[in-house]
């Protein structure tokens, strides 16, 4: 029998040693693309309120595009910790950083319902579905969501098993982003 969080992990750390390999110069170059995909599907879409990260390292650099949207009035909101998940909260200066690495701003005590969702992967199973850095914050929020909101996936390179590794609760994308 396969320990399926084993293999889950084995696969997650060799997505990771992956995006480690690419040269910032590679990076530079695979954000500008992505994020200019991401734009014209968020115009197509007609989205008006927007999930989407603070990246880290290893995540698509996606500053550009909020700052965009930003100029464009959308509404866009950054993910804030709260116990095993995190809240919608709106994207403002000062970002601080806090928890694993993570940055956000300050708490806004509002909880947005967002249109759309742009969400970090580090892999995707068989079935499509996320394999993150291994919190399940992501899951727990869209989890206990009331609505679903439409669900980018965002990857500098695309790392995908042709197992399945994900349990039910994982999320699913409605598209995948990389160069």
């Amino acid at each position: 029998m396969i320990n399926m969080n084993h293999a889950k992990g084995d696969f997650r750390q060799s997505c990771i040693s992956k995006l480690r390999c690419i040269s910032r110069l590679t990076k530079i170059k695979k954000e500008k693309i992505i994020v200019h995909k991401l734009h014209l599907l968020i115009k197509e879409l007609n989205a008006k309120k927007i999930l989407i990260y603070i990246p880290l390292d290893l995540e698509v650099n996606v500053m550009p595009l909020i700052n965009r949207l930003r100029k464009e009035k959308k509404e866009v909101y950054v993910p804030f910790m709260c116990g095993d998940s995190f809240k919608a909260v709106k994207y403002r200066l000062p970002i601080e950083k806090k928890r694993f690495g993570i940055k956000e701003p300050e708490n806004s005590f509002f909880n947005a319902k967002i249109d759309l969702a742009i969400v970090p992967i580090v892999g995707i199973d068989k079935l499509y579905k996320r394999i993150g850095f291994g919190k399940g914050m992501y899951d727990r929020f869209f989890h206990r969501l009331c609505f679903r909101p439409t669900v980018i996936f965002t990857q500098l390179t695309l790392c995908q098993s042709d197992a399945i590794l994900t349990n039910e609760y994982d999320i699913q994308a409605d598209y995948i982003i990389t160069s």
